[in-house]
């Protein structure tokens, strides 16, 4: 590491701490030329590769972008997309790869826009996924139902006026 203030090369690390919940370490240096001291980071890249063959750093920034659109009109929180970028973005660098599909952003999106959103969700999935029919519209809208009410279940409403009960004590002489 070149040190900035005398541009030598050659400097020692003096002490390392984990930074940003690990994705980042700061190194304290001491330069072996001056002996002035400085600090680095170091972050892992995440790459994204696009279907035209190009690769860019992955964006926060553009997947709040995306997500934002399918949001208009809903109640969703600039904090919300925030978290769901931060979500999207551990998703991804936990498959531990530097380069990641364009297209496993897409999927890494759909899970937490889902639970944020339903609608959110299905104007999403719809662009993402290519709905051209109706038709794909109603099977989407029929699996978020039978996610969300498995059978042989009750609503919660029937269950809690049927679950009364009473106990009666008696004493024998």
């Amino acid at each position: 590491m070149r040190c900035p203030f005398c541009k030598a090369e050659d400097s020692r690390v003096v002490d390392s701490r984990v930074m940003d919940e690990g994705l980042a370490i700061r190194r304290r240096r001491e330069c072996a030329g001056c002996g002035r001291r400085f600090t680095t980071a170091e972050t892992s890249m995440l790459y994204v590769a696009k279907r035209s063959g190009t690769n860019e750093p992955f964006s926060r920034a553009k997947v709040v972008s995306g997500v934002r659109k399918a949001c208009q009109g809903r109640p969703v929180s600039d904090d919300d997309l925030a978290r769901l970028a931060q979500q999207v973005e551990d998703t991804l660098r936990a498959t531990g790869s530097a380069e990641i599909p364009a297209q496993e952003v897409g999927l890494a999106i759909l899970g937490p826009l889902r639970e944020l959103d339903e609608v959110a969700y299905l104007r999403f999935a719809s662009v993402y996924r290519s709905f051209d029919t109706l038709e794909d519209f109603e099977a989407e809208i029929a699996l978020l139902r039978a996610e969300r009410d498995p059978l042989g279940t009750e609503p919660d409403a029937l269950n809690s006026s049927s679950s009364s009960t009473s106990t009666t004590t008696t004493s024998h002489p």
